[in-house]
């Protein structure tokens, strides 16, 4: 039968899996495919195509290949460790500097006898190449088993199924677990990795995404891991650390107390910003943060809590500092690059800000996205006593803003890093992405508020993620305060309004593999009805409508 492998027609027996079509002889991870995409959809290498299919395989250069990658790689960290601790709970917690930051229940103290342990396992079981096999369960089957193996955080997840099955992967006998998206036919794939011991937890490196030879580099962000450790301290305070206990809220009616507690949360940290920037008599507060961050609601929430303390802020968005659309320079493909930090002026925007803090009057652009250029005649700004300046802005902690301006004092800013930061997990071992609930918030805003369709917002979505990672989360420790604005009932609210949508993605689409992604995860969400209790000035208002700062 023929099958057409990454543009080349093949002539196989048929029956032949993905696997066996394959020489396998690849001499580093860079090469080497870790699962296939056939359609919309991604197969295991051990998957046994149909006559005439078209597949493309994935390598660890694709999101959907490291992410292959990193399941299996979890997969082989967690049967590693309950081969060598009994009764050891394992709970991924989150992201941090490319790693998954772990923690162990039941050792009460870490040490690097433990790390070291925990690597020779996992070496053990990668060299043994042995089989990773997906099976399926009844519902009924795999509670028993979960709580046979005391995982009742599954055990309350899969109460919340919709389906009667359940899908889940085996080490040999010794090992078996859940993860909601293939992994690699074996545990060879995964030879490359480091852990490394922080404090009393755990972190499992995968490798660099530029050099897939080595592991990524571990980067001390201790400012990061604050706001991590405070949010997930607060979500155990409320009892909403997984799913499960969210969806318990909502079928509760306790999600409207919550609601609450989360949004009074958020209240005292701009109260909290807003008293550091006084403290520090800064003239301009700089206000940065990565797509769907909630940059322009944080900006107006510490610009009110800025006047209780008798300031007067004034507002400037460092969109208005774009280039005329006929200056900048498209990319390889055409498109233009809104990320790229070179798309704005940045020596008029580092000479009016030296400007303004001198007290000099300043006619600041104001761009019109309709056009894709500045208006005629801009907007006349002074800054007086008590008048601070609050930029808003993706680049706004990047040095490069000032350009070399040596009559910008430090002392006179204050650097906020906004992010939507979320240590809701779907249960211990399956983590929600940071990046998917700000994508969550993006698609909704974008076909709620300015009507876009989905796969309009889908296709830029990987240009916004490379801009982030190369202007905007470097800064990122550079800030005076880093705050989180996720809120721990909001996926169940961005749910209703985005699941119909992402459903409507055929699966002949190039963004199929992205919305089926994020179907897996918010197919087991509840939907909560709650939009009388969510203020007009929450972050979340900012994506769902009806915000007061936009009225």
């Amino acid at each position: 039968m023929n099958i057409t492998i990454d543009g080349v027609k093949h002539d196989v027996k048929q029956g032949t899996s993905i696997l066996e079509m394959l020489d396998n002889n690849f001499l580093s991870l860079k090469d080497r495919p870790l699962a296939a995409q056939i359609g919309g959809e991604i197969y295991s290498l051990n998957y046994v195509p149909y006559p005439d299919t078209s597949l493309k395989l994935l390598t660890y250069s694709s999101t959907e290949g490291r992410r292959v990658y990193e399941r299996t790689l979890q997969f082989v960290f967690l049967a590693s460790i309950n081969s060598l601790f009994e009764n050891a709970t394992v709970s991924i917690e989150y992201t941090l500097s490319s790693g998954l930051y772990t923690k162990i229940k039941n050792i009460n103290t870490l040490t690097q006898k433990h790390v070291d342990l925990i690597k020779n396992k996992m070496h053990e079981i990668i060299a043994a190449k042995i089989p990773l096999i997906r099976k399926r369960l009844s519902i009924d089957e795999a509670i028993d088993y979960f709580s046979s193996k005391k995982q009742f955080d599954k055990v309350e997840l899969l109460k919340w199924r919709r389906y009667t099955y359940f899908d889940v992967y085996s080490l040999s006998d010794a090992y078996m677990d859940y993860y909601y998206g293939e992994m690699a036919p074996d545990t060879s794939y995964v030879s490359v990795f480091d852990l490394l011991l922080l404090d009393n937890a755990l972190l499992l490196l995968v490798p660099n995404e530029n050099n897939p030879q080595v592991p990524v580099s571990y980067i001390h962000e201790p400012k990061l891991s604050a706001v991590f450790s405070e949010t997930e301290h607060w979500n155990s305070l409320m009892n909403c650390s997984t799913v499960s206990e969210l969806n318990e809220h909502i079928k509760n009616g306790t999600i409207n107390e919550l609601i609450r507690i989360n949004e009074a949360l958020h209240e005292k940290r701009y109260a909290n910003i807003a008293d550091m920037i006084v403290a520090k008599k800064a003239r301009a507060v700089l206000i940065a943060g990565p797509s769907s961050s909630g940059k322009t609601t944080s900006a107006n929430r510490i610009s009110t809590q800025l006047r209780v303390l008798g300031q007067k802020p004034v507002m400037l968005s460092m969109d208005d500092y774009y280039l005329n659309r006929s200056e900048m320079v498209p990319d390889e493909n055409g498109q233009y690059d809104f990320e790229h930090i070179n798309t704005l002026d940045i020596p008029r925007f580092s000479n009016d800000l030296s400007l303004l803090l001198k007290g000099d009057e300043v006619e600041t652009p104001l761009f019109d996205f309709t056009t894709g250029s500045r208006k005629k005649e801009g907007r006349k700004i002074k800054l007086g006593e008590n008048e601070p300046l609050i930029i808003e802005g993706i680049h706004a902690l990047n040095p490069i803003i000032f350009s070399g301006n040596t009559d910008i004092n430090e002392k006179d800013l204050f650097k906020v890093y906004v992010s939507a930061l979320t240590t809701l997990n779907i249960d211990s071992h399956n983590r929600i992405r940071t990046t998917d609930v700000r994508l969550l918030r993006r698609l909704v805003r974008d076909n709620a508020t300015r009507s876009t369709p989905i796969e309009q917002t889908l296709s830029m979505w990987p240009s916004v993620r490379r801009g982030e990672k190369r202007w905007i989360f470097p800064h990122q420790e550079n800030a005076d305060i880093l705050l989180n604005t996720t809120l721990i009932y909001e996926i169940a609210v961005l749910k209703k309004y985005i699941y119909p949508l992402l459903r409507q993605v055929e699966k002949k689409s190039e963004h199929y593999v992205t919305a089926r992604n994020l179907l897996k995860f918010l197919n087991y969400i509840s939907d909560a009805d709650v939009e009388k209790e969510i203020p007009p000035t929450s972050i979340l208002r900012e994506f769902i409508g009806g915000n007061t700062f936009y009225r």
